[in-house]
């Protein structure tokens, strides 16, 4: 009604955005934003590592690396780039991997997204490493998933989406299969490049290539 009154007088309405209560609502509701889920591809690389600087102070070693992340579409395009230090060598990379289910994804089909966390060293905890993307921000890498929402749902997906993986029966209820961590860990050395890649069953590897 208010929309045809502001037509009448040449006044265009704002375009109104359905907001979910819930993610629950959103993925059982939001027909843009399943058939964006239905249109990831199987990923191989999701990004990649290489030494900056290693040397030692005081007795001990410490490596300086570039992390970055690619772009879905075009792995030479660039979609964070981070500069970590880290004592030693052996580097761990913290990545969450989301599997959706059917009847969200269509019929004999995964589909999957993995959000990088964090970077630690061998003489820190997981808590206190470095983020790599901050927890319930829209990754870049998948800008394009939650892009035709309204802001209020898409803080609601990535949020839950961050938040979903110590509850299995929300997991289920919100039409995902897992949401589960996978952390590899190296001894990087100079002149090397560490190319991240995920397999069709979700595991996270790196393939070591000479730095050209």
């Amino acid at each position: 009604m208010i929309a045809a009154v502001l037509g009448v007088i040449g006044v265009v309405a704002p375009p109104v955005y359905y907001t979910a209560k819930n993610i629950y609502d959103l993925l059982g509701e939001n027909i843009e934003l399943k058939e964006n889920i239905n249109q990831l591809t199987e990923e191989s690389q999701i990004g990649y590592a290489k030494v900056i600087k290693q040397e030692k102070r005081d007795g001990k070693l410490y490596t300086r690396l570039l992390f970055v992340e690619t772009e879905r579409a075009d792995p030479r395009k660039l979609v964070l780039k981070k500069e970590f230090e880290i004592e030693g060598d052996v580097v761990h990379f913290d990545a969450l991997i989301i599997k959706f289910k059917t009847p969200l994804v269509m019929e004999g089909q995964e589909r999957a997204m993995y959000l990088w966390r964090r970077v630690y060293g061998e003489t820190m905890t997981p808590e206190t490493g470095y983020a790599i993307e901050k927890p319930g921000n829209e990754p870049m890498r998948y800008r394009d998933i939650s892009g035709s929402l309204s802001l209020d749902d898409k803080n609601l997906f990535w949020g839950e989406i961050w938040n979903l993986a110590n509850d299995p029966q929300a997991l289920s209820d919100a039409g995902i299969q897992a949401i589960y961590g996978n952390v590899i860990y190296r001894s990087l050395r100079p002149g090397l490049i560490y190319v991240f890649k995920i397999n069709n069953t979700g595991n996270l590897y790196p393939e070591v290539v000479p730095d050209l």
